[in-house]
């Protein structure tokens, strides 16, 4: 996919996720969800391999949500990516529904993993590369976004050391670096220091960069380490970016558009 197309496809995703959330009659997660949607465009527009009409396919990539509660912009990827009808999309957090507040494993939809509390995440995507390797298959490649609060859970820090111990060049992990959390200002729940050192600290290839820019993101995604390590991504990103009155605004990160807010919020992201 071209430049052009993936500016399109971000801007349609953000209006998408609002429109997903607003059908939904109900709270969502809507500020962490914003923050992620240039990662989700560059990964589904142009980074990860997939099939959706043969989702179990040997070859493909694999990808896993660990910052489950971010499951607006995937959702919205996978309809995009042809895993999700809009029908189905639309059941979102209604009775019986594929699809609730986390990701529920399902590969027909394009959902590699199941979620609920956090910090597990990196721990499974460190398996699947160890398994991919030892069936040599060497062309997948497994990625996993996890939020920066997220990193203050110590299975994050124990799956870091597996993934360079046993050398995963084939697993990337993106941190959406939004900076808040459910809590609050993410340094003052818990103050991780410098994210990069840390990372680096642990042995993986760290690079730092701008979470919103999607020329950025894609060379980081689309080209494959050749030294042996697991690589980082430090994507610094914005809470509720997009939409003015949510940016770094942590009332949003789990709340409930009104008519009057979701008309403002459309209107903003169609100027």
């Amino acid at each position: 996919m071209n430049d052009n197309k993936l500016f399109e496809l971000t801007k349609k995703s953000r209006i998408q996720l609002l429109e997903l959330a607003f059908k939904s009659d109900g709270p969502s997660h809507l500020g962490g969800g914003l923050s992620m949607v240039e990662i989700f465009s560059v990964l589904y527009g142009s980074v990860l391999k997939y099939d959706p009409k043969n989702p179990e396919w040997e070859k493909r990539d694999r990808f896993i949500l660990s910052k489950g509660h971010g499951v607006l912009p995937f959702f919205v990827a996978l309809h995009n990516a042809g895993f999700i009808s809009q029908e189905l999309l639309y059941t979102y957090k209604k009775n019986e529904s594929d699809l609730i507040s986390h990701p529920v494993m399902n590969l027909e939809l394009g959902m590699e993993s199941s979620n609920g509390s956090l910090g597990h995440g990196l721990s499974m995507a460190v398996g699947i590369s160890i398994a991919l390797k030892k069936r040599n298959n060497f062309e997948s490649r497994v990625f996993v976004v996890m939020g920066d609060g997220e990193c203050n859970e110590g299975s994050v820090w124990e799956a870091s050391m597996s993934a360079a111990h046993f050398r995963l060049d084939n697993l990337i992990a993106i941190v959406d670096y939004n900076k808040l959390q459910s809590d609050g200002n993410s340094e003052t729940v818990m103050d991780i220091g410098l994210l990069e050192k840390k990372w680096e600290s642990f042995g993986w290839d760290v690079i730092s960069l701008d979470g919103h820019d999607i020329f950025a993101l894609n060379d980081a995604l689309i080209h494959k380490g050749t030294n042996l390590k697991p690589k980082v991504i430090i994507a610094h990103t914005i809470k509720g970016k997009g939409v003015s009155f949510m940016e770094n605004n942590n009332t949003w990160h789990h709340n409930r558009l009104t008519q009057t807010t979701f008309e403002q919020a459309i209107a903003e992201l169609n100027l």
